[in-house]
């Protein structure tokens, strides 16, 4: 972690530094945090959600999908998702900047051990300012939450299906899809569940 600009734009420049290309960084309440690879596990959660995601776009074609390297612009924040959509009828022509200028219509945060609950909570309530619908996914007790705005948070454990509601029509998933093959972490006294409460 490290000292941020005073302004998002200054962001915007200092993130195409020679020095600073091929790294991936997000703006997060005033913070530049490096977004690195911490935990594989997490990593394939992400590959699946996107997988399944891409496979209805396929046939749908309504929008494209950002893998964890894609960025957007969040009000005068910067945050890259594990999977970002954003549909054509928003965006017609795909975007190819480091950070899309357009807020994507979902965006899915998969919980690794490095990521800090002040900063996820600080992510969801700025998604959901900016109108986007956000998946948080809990690799160690295999639940996914989903943030609407305007609407109750809602969990979702291995036995739900998740729904893609008005930004998906028709995508159903298997939450336990996610989870495959993923050993469940059952030590006593480490549940990773971030419940974020925002305020209206």
């Amino acid at each position: 972690m490290q000292a941020a600009p005073a302004r998002a734009t200054q962001f915007d420049s200092w993130v195409l530094l020679p020095e600073n290309v091929g790294k991936s960084y997000e703006l997060i309440a005033g913070e530049i945090v490096e977004k690195v690879v911490s935990n594989q596990k997490s990593s394939r959660i992400a590959g699946k959600i996107y997988f399944y995601i891409q496979l209805y776009l396929i046939e749908k074609n309504i929008g494209r999908l950002t893998p964890p390297d894609g960025g957007y612009f969040i009000g005068a924040e910067r945050y890259i998702p594990d999977v970002g959509y954003i549909s054509r009828a928003r965006q017609p022509i795909a975007n190819d900047d480091a950070y899309n200028p357009l807020v994507p219509d979902l965006a899915v945060e998969v919980i690794s051990p490095s990521d800090s609950y002040q900063q996820i909570r600080h992510k969801v309530s700025h998604y959901l300012a900016a109108g986007t619908v956000v998946w948080v996914a809990l690799p160690e007790t295999e639940q996914i939450e989903i943030y609407t705005p305007d609407a109750v948070p809602i969990m979702l454990g291995a036995d739900d299906i998740l729904e893609g509601g008005s930004i998906l029509p028709d995508f159903r998933m298997d939450v336990k899809k996610a989870f495959a093959d993923e050993t469940r972490f059952k030590a006593a006294g480490h549940s990773r569940q971030i419940p974020v409460a925002v305020s209206s």
